[in-house]
């Protein structure tokens, strides 16, 4: 697979996380053990999509001076996405609950998959750029 193909899998891939992570916590009951503060959900969601349209563009132009904030933005929308990840750590004290759970799987199994990856794709497309495969 080449590097302009992996780059737009990866754009995909990264789009999808960043709206379905939008939709699955748009409930103030979303699953989990402890409910994530609204800055965190939406500094993802806002750098998710400042990272996507900036990134894309650079794809379209063929012009990497899109790319180095794109990246910024990426960058952040995975911190925000592992703080997001983190709610599925086990709630400790005698009033915790147990996790709660919605109708996208049991347990941190989808969270951890989109978010690990998040971490791995942005990871491949940092160094695609440093260099040099994109645009």
């Amino acid at each position: 697979m080449t590097p302009e193909t992996t780059t737009w899998l990866l754009t995909g891939l990264a789009a999808l996380v960043v709206l379905l992570t939008r939709l699955r916590l748009r409930r103030q009951d979303a699953a989990g053990q402890v409910t994530v503060p609204k800055v965190i959900a939406w500094t993802h969601t806002v750098a998710g999509l400042a990272a996507l349209a900036l990134w894309v563009t650079m794809l379209v132009t063929e012009d990497d001076v899109y790319g180095w904030p794109a990246l910024v933005c990426w960058w952040v929308t995975v911190v925000a996405g592992l703080l997001i990840l983190l709610r599925w750590l086990p709630a400790k004290g005698r009033h915790a609950s147990d996790p709660t759970a919605d109708a996208w799987g049991e347990g941190p199994g989808l969270s951890i998959l989109a978010h690990v990856g998040m971490l791995v794709g942005v990871a491949v497309l940092t160094a695609f750029l440093v260099l040099d495969k994109v645009p």
